[in-house]
């Protein structure tokens, strides 16, 4: 099995003759100076799924779902054409508050909603499945703020996105590329969204985001999409995935269903979740939290259907617990990983992929805190056989800052999960007869043929953990794991170079957003 790695190489063939030793030690010590990067495959999960939900338990929240569409309903704000698909489809609508007939959303989802699908990338090779055994990790999403260890923390800009972008694309486990890394508050919010799609088009060759704080916003997200695949090609495939969050409890807003028709009907993916706080943005407990996540995702999935039948869609929660004392959101504690879970049971039941979880903590720094909390979302979102992880590296302070430290210490733990996934090789190899045969009693397997074989590959080999000894680690400047993250991720993008992109494409996009921000003035609100 391979070690990903989050910088990883093999030096250059050593120069002939009599300066082969010498040729092959620089080359050596260049590629560790300047690496090639060794991007990994999605993931294919070999490893069982983790369940807390027996099938009574399942039953019992999806009838307390339907309950709550029955009799309390869900409410769509500012969008009469979806309140009239709806009663063509046979609920029951009053005014702006909707009522559905016991499993007519369920029905709905399941006649025509793909189970898993593909979303295409610029470079084919990045190209990914999303459903079914598959995980994808994607960046941190939404952050306004930013934190290194130079700046402290600060408003991100957009020179702050494109180097996160570069990150993600510089990172073998990042899948994707994502889609608000970061907020660039430095540009006009109306016109902010055309730099951030081209930075993810340009700066990277992975799938991506799409904007969803407008329909035109989300509209010209698509139009940019054309000019990459070809107009043809996003009507008959997905290019976008975009993240559409229910305004929890039980309300669907103009503006996340404005950007969902928009996806919907262009075929390209919404990612339907409610947001969820518990304790103020549903109950207390787990399982009242998750028939109310049920009912909005079958009230929000379904309306995709309704735009247009066919259309991918995921399943989506984000769930945290809030401190009972100061009302302030939690990560890391045991209350939403039992949500996730059960959530990942009850998308499966649905027939639909599944999102949630990430590297998650409300510490403001990349310190112990950062890290328990976050190994205890990510560890779950990985065991419970999520689709789509949205916020696998970076986020801090619950989701107020992108950290640079953070991103690649939270990237050296989505390779971890990259190599957990994969399970136990029982290849002939991986069983080791003949090393056991050849040491026998009494010796060590350090100097045998299988160690010397399988030794480079053979344990994950982390970028930023220190396990020298205490002398080395002193001599080297008794450096924490944040001061060595943060010389990784300067590294990485001193490193950086892009991937190659038609000409011809590049300028029909920086065409298209030069007409788009000389047709209005700028906004900042």
């Amino acid at each position: 099995m391979a070690s990903p790695q989050s910088i990883g190489g093999s030096a250059d063939g050593a120069a002939a003759g009599g300066r082969r030793a010498r040729g092959g030690a620089e080359a050596r010590r260049a590629a560790r100076a300047k690496p090639k990067i060794q991007q990994l495959p999605y993931i294919t999960r070999k490893i069982p799924l983790t369940e807390v939900l027996d099938e009574e338990g399942l039953a019992l929240i999806e009838r307390n779902a339907d309950t709550i569409l029955e009799e309390v309903g869900i409410e769509f704000r500012d969008d009469e054409e979806v309140l009239r698909l709806w009663k063509d489809a046979g609920a029951d609508v009053k005014g702006t508050r909707i009522r559905f007939p016991r499993g007519l959303p369920r029905a709905i989802i399941q006649k025509s909603a793909p189970r898993e699908f593909t979303q295409h990338a610029r470079n084919p090779e990045r190209t990914v499945v999303i459903g079914g055994n598959h995980t994808v990790f994607a960046p941190v999403y939404g952050p306004p703020f930013i934190r290194s260890l130079d700046e402290g923390r600060r408003y991100a800009t957009i020179e702050d996105f494109r180097n996160f972008v570069k990150l993600a694309y510089m990172t073998p486990a990042m899948h994707h590329s994502g889609g608000t890394v970061c907020e660039p508050v430095d540009l006009p919010v109306n016109k902010r969204h055309l730099d951030m799609v081209y930075s993810h088009i340009r700066y990277s060759d992975k799938p991506f985001m799409g904007s969803v704080t407008h329909p035109d916003r989300a509209a010209d997200t698509v139009e940019m999409a054309k000019i990459v695949f070809g107009a043809d090609f996003v009507e008959q495939n997905t290019v976008l995935i975009s993240l559409i969050n229910a305004n929890s409890p039980m309300v669907w807003d103009g503006t996340m269903l404005g950007a969902l028709k928009v996806y919907a009907r262009a075929n390209q993916a919404c990612i339907v979740t409610p947001f969820i706080l518990s304790g103020a943005m549903s109950p207390v407990t787990v399982a009242g939290t998750l028939a109310q996540v049920l009912a909005e995702v079958l009230a929000g999935a379904g309306t995709t259907q309704l735009v247009r039948p066919g259309a991918p869609v995921v399943f989506g929660v984000f769930a945290s617990s809030i401190s009972m004392q100061s009302g302030a959101p939690t990560f890391g504690t045991p209350e939403p990983s039992l949500v996730l879970i059960a959530a990942a049971q009850l998308a499966r039941r649905l027939g639909l992929p599944f999102r949630t979880g990430g590297s998650l903590c409300a510490s403001k720094i990349p310190d112990a805190q950062a890290a328990y909390e976050s190994a205890q979302t990510l560890l779950p979102t990985l065991l419970a056989g999520t689709n789509f992880v949205l916020h696998g590296a970076g986020w801090l302070e619950g989701g107020l800052a992108s950290g640079y430290e953070k991103f690649v210490m939270d990237a050296d733990q989505l390779g971890m999960m990259q190599v957990l996934a994969g399970g136990i090789d029982l290849s002939e190899n991986g069983q080791a007869l003949d090393a056991i045969r050849e040491v026998g009693p009494g010796s060590h397997f350090l100097g045998c043929a299988h160690t010397q074989a399988n030794f480079e590959s053979a344990f994950y080999r982390s970028t930023i953990a220190d396990n020298n000894s205490f002398e080395q680690w002193e001599s080297e400047g008794s450096l924490d794991a944040a001061q060595r993250a943060n010389k990784l991720w300067k590294r990485m993008l001193a490193d950086y170079e892009a991937p190659p992109i038609d000409p011809g494409v590049d300028e029909a996009l920086q065409e298209f957003i030069a007409k788009k921000k000389a047709a209005e003035p700028d906004s900042y609100v």
